[in-house]
């Protein structure tokens, strides 16, 4: 199986936002006294899954990284991440153009 650019050289603000995120997974992880194993248990996972997500690993799965967030106390910030009203640049273009969702725009036919 071939692994997508987006797994092993994604753009260097989305690895950046990861490693972040990793690191102050562990930072909760440690300040809560739970050891990987403890951790990966509680989730139902393998203390590699937990070890890759704290790395910021990007093949990692949302859902590891979402359910760290919830054994940790901490999952409200994951749901205001994309909040709409938060969305400055998307609340601008939205107040151009007040679509309800994308469309892939129909070519011009010049047949007369």
């Amino acid at each position: 199986m071939r692994r997508s650019p987006l797994h092993t050289t994604p753009p260097y603000e989305v690895e950046a936002a990861l490693k972040r995120l990793g690191a102050d997974l562990r930072t909760a992880r440690l300040r809560r006294n739970v050891t990987m194993i403890e951790a990966a248990e509680r989730l139902g996972v393998g203390r590699e899954a937990i070890a890759d997500a704290e790395r910021g690993k990007p093949s990692t799965s949302v859902a590891i990284y979402a359910a760290l967030l919830w054994s940790y106390g901490l999952i409200e910030r994951l749901a205001s991440l994309a909040e709409p009203l938060a969305d400055e640049e998307g609340l601008r273009l939205a107040s151009l153009d007040q679509r309800q969702r994308a469309r892939v725009g129909q070519a011009l036919d010049d047949d007369f």
